[in-house]
């Protein structure tokens, strides 16, 4: 007769599940016996702390603040004086500046203001009275009669300058001058194409007469007048 087995009983069954866990338990015991330390019991450890390593660190050294300086004391009051009642202080006596009956009163005599003359020059265009050439006092129109009288003393005077001749130079010479207070010539200017041209037109004016002064308002002042002269080659 076969021997009959029951298939609960059998032995083998999960036999490699049991390999692997035993294997495991057994390298686990032995890591840990390799890995497992004792220390001796020392009860007479230092608990100092280490000053020297703190006094090599590099403490950063802080700005030092300026505070401002302290305010000036205040000034000692001033020391009054007391007076006794004894002493005799001086009385200032206000002298009054009223006048009496009695003082004589000085008459001021009116005080006599200069009026100072101010240099003014107006065109002898707009002047009140023009300026009298020689000549021109028994007319009516001197104005028109002054004009007359000064082309006919440039005409007279006028000589054409030889320098400016040979170069050929022609063209106007504007001249301006002032008739002053005393009725003499001054402050002659010229403009022109040529220095030349401009030397004979200040030569013929320069000749001119003294003149009665022009006056505005009844007093003599400046008068400016201008005229061109023509410098033209024949």
């Amino acid at each position: 007769m076969e021997p009959k087995k029951n298939p609960k009983a059998d032995l083998t069954k999960n036999s490699s599940l049991y390999f692997v866990v035993g294997l495991f338990a057994v390298m686990a015991i032995t890591y840990f016996a390799f890995e497992w330390k004792t220390y001796d019991e020392v009860n007479d450890y230092d608990i100092s702390m280490n000053v020297d390593d703190l006094l090599d660190e590099e403490v950063p050294m802080t700005e030092q603040i300026k505070t401002p300086p302290p305010p000036p004391p205040p000034a000692a009051p001033e020391i009054i004086e007391v007076v006794e009642d004894e002493e005799e202080v001086e009385e200032t006596v206000i002298e009054s500046t009223e006048t009496s009956q009695e003082e004589e009163i000085v008459e001021v005599e009116d005080i006599a203001v200069e009026e100072v003359e101010e240099d003014i020059d107006v065109p002898f265009a707009v002047i009140e009275d023009v300026p009298v050439f020689p000549g021109c006092e028994n007319e009516s129109d001197k104005r028109a009669c002054f004009n007359t009288m000064i082309q006919k003393h440039i005409g007279k005077n006028f000589r054409y300058p030889e320098i400016a001749q040979e170069m050929g130079v022609q063209g106007r010479v504007s001249v301006m001058f002032v008739i002053q207070k005393d009725g003499s010539i001054g402050n002659i200017r010229m403009r022109g194409p040529d220095k030349n041209l401009e030397a004979e037109a200040a030569r013929i004016i320069g000749k001119l007469p003294k003149m009665t002064p022009g006056k505005q308002r009844g007093r003599a002042v400046r008068v400016p007048f201008s005229i061109p002269i023509n410098f033209k080659l024949q």
